[in-house]
Order: C-alpha cells, then structure tokens, then sequence
C-alpha cells in the first residue's frame, strides 16, 4: 500500500500544480469541458507513469482515480470565489482518494516494472513533499494574503516576492530533511534584516510580509516533518534526520 500511495502521491502533486496551467485552473473553475478533459488526460499521464504498470488490468483503478479527481474538482467550483479554505479542503479531498485507491489496490505499485526498486517509493515521497512545500504553498500562501495585498501597491521586480517564497520554503524543506532545524532561525533573520528598512516605513507593507513569512515557513515547516513521519513506513535513504 504505501509504494502505491508514493506514487499515487507524486502524481497528483505534479499533475495540479507542475503541469497544470493558470489559463488551466481557471477554465475549469467556469467547468470548461475542454479544460477538465485536458486535466484529466494529465492526471491519468502521470499516474500511469509513475506506477509504470505491467499490463492493461491496472488501468481500471486508476481511471476510477482520474474520474474521482475530476468529480472533486467539479464539487471545488461550487465553493463561491477562491479561498484558502477552499483550496485546502479540495486536496484533502484528492488525498483522500488516493488513500482510498492505495487501499483498495495494494500492489498496483509493486506489480509495476518500478515494483523492484526499493527506493522508489521514499524518493517519490520525498519529491511530492518538496513539490507541496514550493509549488503548493505558493498558491495556498498566496490566497491566505490575497486579501490584505489589495489595500497598498506592491512594489519590488515582477513576481520578486513568489520566487523568494519558492526560494525560502524549498532551503526550510531541506534543512529539516538532514537534520539542521536550528539553521531555519538563521533564515529568518537574514530575511528580516534585508526586509527590515523597506518594512519599517510602511505598516501595512511590513504588517503583510510579516504575515507571509510566517505562513510560508509554518507550511514549509509542517511539509518537512509531514515527510519525515511518513518515510518512516519506507527502506531508509542514508541521509534524512530520521534515518537510523
């Protein structure tokens, strides 16, 4: 169950948020047909290669797995607006169902011509871990501080502000990962201090990036031991924090 759920996992994170576009996104929130067809075809792509299955008999799960996908997206655009409560209630949804396919079907990843690789499995975890702690933490930071953006005009270069999330989140992801939690403190103070004289003239600027940072370094934070807890269930990989 839990090289399926790996690969199932890494799936999912890299269908919604590697491969999926903004025009994407959008489109299937006004119920696009083209859009949600485009998706799916994405969805079923990457969990059919990651679970690299041996014969036809194991696509049945997982077209049950793109059509429940689908379904939880349809249910996302009854949610009125975007919201980060919203957006966190969806992937609990699709994690769910790939806990309910995992289940279900043990060995869909085993009887896979990945099956073999006994460290398959962790490396995926530690991917879609990383892909949650960057790629979906930008988008669920974002529509936490959406609102508080709209009362002054962000200054700074062109998406500026999104890579140095990216940035911040990925190097917390793996500084906890080997072991060095106590170097996070020091991130934080080499962001306070180059943020410190442009914040402190502005309260509403420092007021929102105070409440951005901490959001993004809680998630990356949770992501990180998130990952740590789970790859206790897979062979060790020989340099993570919790390794033996």
């Amino acid at each position: 169950m839990t090289e399926t759920f790996a690969a199932l996992l890494l799936a999912h994170v890299s269908a919604d948020f590697l491969l999926q576009s903004n025009w994407m996104a959008g489109a299937k929130q006004a119920r696009h047909p083209g859009a949600l067809l485009l998706h799916g075809i994405i969805v079923l792509a990457t969990a059919t290669l990651l679970i690299a299955p041996r014969d036809a008999t194991a696509m049945a799960p997982l077209l049950l797995l793109t059509g429940a996908h689908l379904l939880i997206d349809l249910a996302k655009t009854l949610a009125p607006g975007k919201s980060l409560g919203a957006f966190l209630a969806d992937q609990a949804a699709h994690l769910a169902s790939l806990v309910a396919i995992a289940w279900v079907f043990p060995m869909l990843a085993p009887s896979g011509w990945l099956g073999g690789l006994p460290l398959a499995a962790p490396v995926m975890v530690l991917l879609a871990g990383a892909v949650i702690s960057v790629q979906a933490g930008g988008y669920a930071i974002g529509l936490l501080v959406q609102p508080f953006g709209r009362s002054f005009r962000a200054e700074g270069l062109p998406r500026g502000g999104k890579l140095i999330g990216q940035l911040e989140r990925g190097l917390i992801y793996f500084l906890i990962l080997v072991g060095q939690p106590s170097a996070v403190g020091f991130l934080i103070a080499a962001k306070s201090v180059l943020r410190f004289d442009a914040s402190r003239r502005r309260q509403k600027a420092a007021e929102y990036v105070i409440i951005g940072t901490l959001a993004s370094f809680g998630w990356a934070v949770i992501c990180a031991y998130a990952v740590l807890g789970l790859l206790q269930a897979y062979p060790p990989l020989g340099f993570l924090a919790l390794d033996p």
